[in-house]
């Protein structure tokens, strides 16, 4: 169905806008990944370009579902700023890491109601949003280099302020402009002209910007990598620049392996002393690559002041490179290639608080270095488990899964759990969803999985007390049919409860409940309302038990008051003497306290 055209930049525009991006950056993902070689060659550009908007897509229909269904829809900065949010906490590698920062900046003009034209921007509010997002990308990267993203956002950017007209005009031209931006890349970045490929983190901004164009005048943009290849061969015919696709799209190890470059073309305009290329080249060629590289890429949300995120740039910069920070207002995403993980965790330990931190090893005879990363044998059977805070997941790990960790109101979305379930890296895997409300979306990853040709088995699991029910039989040993039966038995025979705090006042199955209310949720029912947590916590637990029951597991909260868990306990020791407790730490997991009754 064709598009229907946006004549203002309103909270539909980016609506229409993030789904159309996201449907183009889903179809040339591969393409993206397999010419994937700088700052790193590890093939998974697209992919993180797509997990990225994939989480600013969530978070912008969140907002638009807060809003019901009536005629009233969010206002365009509510829109953009959601947005931006969702992909900065969902940002993935370098590339997702700069596209965030990108569409931060974007927000930060059009969600600005002081500008002159904020409540509908058109096509001046455009450029000169382009143009933020395009300048702050390039302030977030430690060592800015040409021939790469940032380039081709600049391009973009200087191409959107020379046209005039409405949003579609504006989009166009940016899009236009990126594209010749982006053919010319190899003649900018070494690594590039020897492996005949562009930048692909630009290949991909091509395709948001693209979507960009088909919101505002209804017209598909069907640009092909090859289609950019071609570009790149036509920049070569008429600079006389060798490389783009004239070389063809080689392999990474081949173009490792390539000797073929003189010293001459290591001068590489704006490549700083540190950035390390992906391939490495001839010998004595600096080409921005040093020979090794860091042996890790650490990746983690970082909640600080702006001071102690300078003090951080700094240290970060001096242990490794590929230093990207993006965010602001207290929440900031931090990526950075270093040889010491630890340090780098370190770093973000002493600046404030740091958590979904991601470790990625790469690999002995790493991409770093051109070289062929060994493949690691399969493990036949795992478990994927999604975890409401920081204590379960370490519970979880210590179990030999493989976790997703959901902070509150901020679910995963389902290409973090395919990502999830290629990282356990087993021929069979047993999906945990621990949340009735994630049901869908752990369906769609399980289907995406198995045509990759893993056997993925999704046990309905709607609590983290379900799940550890069900992990705590979990036999890798049996067959696997039998093993995810026994699971789902133990995780069904378990009830669930939760106690939280009330929002706002509200109807409930027990009763009115007012904001501040305690509130103690059974199989997700609202079954008790009360002043106290502990109070409120005792009589969840005596309704749960007067079904009867074997063994209490109490997941604490941090927010709980710290002798809620010694109090249920003594009920339970005293009141129900057939039954054993366990207790569990919980971290910062939106309730207050879970309570399995198996």
């Amino acid at each position: 169905m064709p598009q229907v055209p946006q004549t203002f930049f309103d909270a539909l525009a980016v609506r229409t806008w993030c789904g159309l991006a996201l449907r183009a950056l889903g179809r040339a993902r591969e393409e993206i990944d397999a010419i994937n070689v700088y700052p790193v060659a590890d093939g998974d550009t697209g992919t993180n370009l797509y997990l990225t908007l994939e989480s600013a897509t969530t978070a912008v229909e969140a907002v638009f579902a807060g809003h019901g269904t009536g005629a009233e829809e969010p206002s365009l900065a509510d829109a953009v700023r959601a947005m931006a949010h969702g992909a900065l906490i969902g940002a993935r590698g370098n590339s997702g890491t700069i596209l965030a920062q990108l569409l931060r900046g974007m927000a930060q003009v059009l969600a600005d109601d002081s500008r002159p034209g904020s409540a509908d921007p058109d096509g001046t509010g455009l450029r000169l949003a382009l143009r933020r997002a395009a300048d702050s990308a390039r302030e977030a990267v430690a060592h800015p280099v040409e021939g790469t993203v940032l380039t081709v956002a600049s391009a973009a950017a200087d191409a959107a302020e020379g046209a005039e007209g409405d949003c579609g005009t504006v989009a166009r031209a940016a899009y236009e402009g990126a594209r010749a931006a982006l053919a010319a890349t190899p003649g900018q970045l070494a690594v590039l002209r020897r492996a005949g490929v562009v930048d692909a983190g630009g290949r991909g901004l091509v395709t948001v910007l693209g979507a960009l164009v088909e919101a505002f005048t209804g017209e598909a943009v069907r640009e092909s990598l090859h289609a950019a290849q071609a570009a790149s061969d036509a920049h070569a015919r008429v600079t006389g620049v060798p490389g783009g696709a004239a070389a063809g799209p080689w392999t990474r190890a081949e173009a490792a392996a390539s000797e073929t470059a003189d010293a001459a073309s290591c001068d590489v305009p704006g490549e700083g002393t540190r950035a390390r290329a992906a391939v490495s080249g001839p010998a004595g060629c600096a080409d921005g690559a040093e020979p090794g590289g860091p042996a890790f890429e650490v990746i983690y949300l970082l909640e600080a002041d702006d001071a102690a995120v300078a003090r951080l740039r700094a240290r970060l910069d001096a242990l490794g490179d590929s230093l990207v920070v993006v965010g602001g207002d207290g929440l900031w995403n931090v990526h950075v290639h270093v040889d010491d993980a630890g340090a780098a965790v370190e770093a973000g330990v002493e600046a404030g608080r740091p958590y979904r931190i991601r470790i990625t090893h790469f690999g002995l005879g790493d991409v770093h270095t051109g070289g062929e990363r060994p493949p690691r044998e399969r493990v036949q059977r795992a478990v994927v488990a999604v975890v409401p805070g920081e204590g379960l997941a370490g519970l979880y790990a210590e179990a030999g899964a493989t976790t997703v960790l959901a902070r509150p109101g901020e679910p995963p979305a389902s290409g973090e759990l395919v990502q999830a379930l290629r990282r356990a890296h087993a021929r069979e895997v047993v999906l945990l969803p621990n949340d009735a409300e994630l049901r869908h979306t752990a369906a769609a990853a399980a289907e995406q999985a198995r045509t990759e040709g893993i056997r993925v088995a999704l046990i309905p699991t709607r609590s983290a007390v379900q799940g550890i029910a069900a992990l705590a039989v979990h036999e890798p040993e049996r067959r696997f049919d039998e093993d995810v039966v026994q699971m789902t038995s133990a995780a069904g025979a378990t009830r669930y409860a939760e106690v939280v705090v009330a929002e706002r006042q509200s109807w409930t199955t027990a009763g009115i409940c007012q904001a501040g209310d305690v509130l103690g949720l059974i199989d997700g029912d609202v079954a008790v309302i009360g002043p106290d947590v502990t109070a409120t916590a005792e009589t969840l637990l005596d309704r749960m038990l007067q079904a009867g029951g074997e063994l209490v597991t109490l997941v604490v909260g941090d927010e709980a008051p710290p002798t809620v868990a010694g109090r249920l306990q003594t009920r339970v020791r005293e009141s129900y003497l057939a039954v054993d407790t366990v207790v569990y730490p919980g971290g910062r997991q939106g309730a207050l306290l879970l309570i399995g009754v198996e």
